[in-house]
């Protein structure tokens, strides 16, 4: 249901109408007092049942200003707004307040920087950042140049929605404000990809080559590196720790490479086929496209879906009134193949869903661990104490030690039942925790006692992720447009997290391909100062 009408509320453009830009929009109608007044979108379908879902409704028409045909409509238009107001025309349209920003990865550079380059406005990016270092630099240049009227930073969020989960935000509580396991000596981290749920994106999608978009540890995981840094490098809180300097890493290593989707394991009696409704094992196959996005439980067209993964095959899924049609139409759609007569470039640009996982163009990592480790600081952290009513004083762990050397082992792995439900290990100086997307586990060594909490889950999107991003990001608007806060509070109190932070997680990424690819220990002081500070001042025009 769509929140109470504020008397000004902020007013959202979303430039990409895809289905991450449709969750947001569905947030911030459920979950704030915004309002989506505008969508940028090149399909014409999909920019239609974007506005009357979330705009202009099934039974109006479009407003000026409320669609364009793509991003660069939309700051031409602005600037024309703009410029009508300054020469002081009257009755000039109300512009937006913010850009959800939720295009393809590898146009979030442009489109941002050309955001910058307008000014004004607040910015929220899909993750990733970009899909290049050079990108992220450049972005993380420009966006520190996009200021009010007051001179101030305007407010930018990124799509790492992890942070938000009513999960995560307890975990942080649990392990950096109430100290439950004391100071925090290791961390293990596993993201199960989901055995199906790689190949379509990752084998048959868009993210199958890292020349055209990236390394699968920056697309799939690089929410993932964000929060170990933000469980071990980030202040436990922002307002209250102001200036003091994040526990930065020591050193960065990587393993990892393209395991199993190549063609040394397509089974031999699949001959030559390379697309799953001419092969002669499609009925035994478990990678079948037909058993995948037509007859898969939960998750198929025949199970009722005509959403992700259905959609993304098919877009205009929803238009075909009859099912029976719908499913012939989605299967013409995953027998289409391709032969040598087909241009290279063709093969290579577009997605083929229904294409053999053996003989696919995919080059990403399928498994991959990156390890971190950070040494002793001198910087103090406040000692933890128990939580029982009566020994309050008591001193459990020494802080004189500051924040001590810990280390971080990620793992993100293909051939996992869990989907994307992500479980981490924690270890620290008084117990261990368990946390697997759903509850968390304590156990205490100085007590004997286990405790279990079970945060709420407010939505599928994240475990609420997708919702709890949203709703601080619109917050913090709001708080800068109707109550007189600072740009710089706005950004720490409610979004939590800071744009260097945005940049240092995403340099992370890059940082451990490095490691990866030249079999390496990167010294992480070196590498930032050389590939990030020692970048920063070129031009980003």
């Amino acid at each position: 249901m769509m929140n109470m009408m504020a008397p000004n509320p902020p007013r959202i453009l979303i430039i990409g109408a895809g289905s991450r830009g449709r969750a947001y929009a569905r947030a911030i109608q459920s979950s704030t007092d915004g309002i989506v007044t505008a969508v940028a979108e090149p399909n014409e379908y999909k920019r239609r049942q974007f506005g009357q879902t979330f705009i202009w409704g099934s039974q109006s028409v479009p407003s000026e200003g409320s669609q364009f045909d793509d991003w660069r409509a939309f700051v031409a238009y602005e600037k024309d707004r703009r410029a009508r107001i300054s020469a002081g025309e009257k009755d000039v349209s109300t512009g937006v307040d913010a850009a959800f920003v939720c295009v393809l990865d590898e146009m979030h550079r442009e489109v941002v920087l050309a955001l910058t380059r307008l000014g004004g406005l607040h910015i929220m990016c899909e993750k990733p950042l970009a899909t290049t270092l050079r990108d992220c630099v450049d972005m993380y240049e420009a966006l520190r140049t996009n200021t009010n009227a007051k001179g101030e930073q305007m407010v930018f969020s990124i799509g790492h929605v992890l942070r938000y989960s009513p999960h995560n935000m307890l975990l942080r509580k649990l392990l950096l404000e109430d100290r439950v396991i004391g100071d925090v000596l290791s961390v293990v981290h596993t993201e199960p990809v989901g055995w199906w749920h790689f190949t379509h994106s990752y084998v048959r999608g868009n993210w199958r080559r890292e020349r055209t978009s990236a390394p699968s540890l920056l697309t799939k995981s690089c929410h993932d590196i964000d929060v170990l840094l933000w469980l071990l490098c980030s202040p436990a809180s922002y307002s209250a720790q102001r200036g003091q300097t994040p526990h930065l890493p020591s050193t960065i290593s990587s393993t990892g490479s393209l395991q199993y989707f190549k063609r040394s394991r397509k089974p031999a009696a699949a001959g030559t086929a390379t697309n799953c409704l001419s092969c002669p094992v499609e009925s035994s196959c478990k990678y079948s496209a037909k058993r995948i996005y037509v007859t898969q439980h939960e998750f198929g067209l025949d199970s009722h879906n005509t959403d992700w993964p259905v959609n993304v095959v098919l877009p205009d899924i929803e238009s075909y009134p009859d099912k029976n049609v719908a499913r012939e139409t989605l299967l013409l759609e995953l027998a289409k193949d391709y032969d040598t007569s087909t241009p290279p470039a063709e093969t290579e640009r577009r997605n083929w869903f229904g294409r053999c996982v053996y003989e696919s163009d995919n080059d990403v990592c399928d498994e991959q661990v990156v390890t971190i480790t950070w040494d002793d600081d001198p910087v103090p952290s406040p000692p933890s104490f128990s939580h029982e009513s009566n020994s309050k004083d008591m001193l459990l762990s020494d802080p004189a030690r500051g924040r001590g050397s810990k280390t971080a082992t990620f793992h993100m792995v293909a051939q996992t039942n869990k989907i994307c439900k992500r479980y981490t290990n924690l270890y620290g100086v008084d117990g261990e925790i368990f946390a697997d997307s759903s509850t968390i586990t304590i156990h205490d060594f100085r007590t004997g006692e286990t405790t279990t909490h079970h945060p709420r889950n407010e939505d599928r999107g994240h475990g609420g992720g997708d919702l709890g991003l949203t709703r601080q990001f619109v917050l913090a608007i709001d708080k800068v447009k109707n109550h007189g806060w600072t740009t710089d509070r706005a950004q720490t109190e409610l979004v939590g997290c800071t744009l260097e932070e945005v940049m240092r997680s995403h340099a992370m990424v890059f940082c451990a391909e490095e490691a990866r690819k030249n079999r390496k220990v990167v010294d992480w002081d070196e590498w930032w100062a050389e590939h990030v500070e020692g970048k920063l001042t070129r031009d980003t025009s």
